[in-house]
């Protein structure tokens, strides 16, 4: 099979940074509870597929819905983030694999919910999330998984 991905500019240090800033600031938001701050990290046509499934549409309506949730269920929680992958699909899109979890007090037990994140540098030059999808990861299901079918169990990194 052969690629058809065309040669682009190899990313920088400084865009895997500017990744992962944008990833941290979008946790200190979430932090301080504030839903603009959080929203304004995501493009305009931004999806936003939750933990719960719900799916949300563009920075402002994340924005929003965000502080009602920080406003309600979600008050004086943090989002810790973690990334395990960061791949780069050219010179203005990667996308960032992460662990994490939502939690209050200090850092958190386990890790426990997956995120995947396509992220762009928009024409200002800036990295916003253009697409984040969450999932629980489910420890039990996944051992019992690989150890009925060892197949299933994905290579090492």
């Amino acid at each position: 099979m052969t690629s058809t991905r065309t040669a682009t500019p190899a990313p920088t240090a400084a865009d895997h940074e500017a990744v992962r800033a944008l990833l941290r600031r979008s946790a200190e938001a979430w932090g301080r509870g504030d839903g603009a701050a959080y929203g304004e990290h995501f493009t305009a046509d931004a999806t936003d597929v939750t933990f719960a499934g719900t799916v949300y549409h563009g920075g402002a309506e994340i924005g929003r819905a965000h502080q009602a949730l920080f406003d309600s269920f979600l008050k004086g929680t943090r989002l810790t983030v973690e990334i395990t992958d960061l791949r780069f699909l050219g010179a203005d899109a990667a996308v960032a694999v992460t662990r994490g979890a939502v939690h209050k007090g200090a850092e958190p037990k386990r890790l426990d919910k997956l995120a995947t994140y396509t992220v762009v540098r928009e024409v200002d030059g800036q990295w916003r999330i253009a697409a984040v999808q969450k999932t629980a990861h489910r420890r039990l299901m996944e051992a019992f998984s690989f150890r009925a079918e060892p197949a299933t169990r994905p290579a090492a990194r």
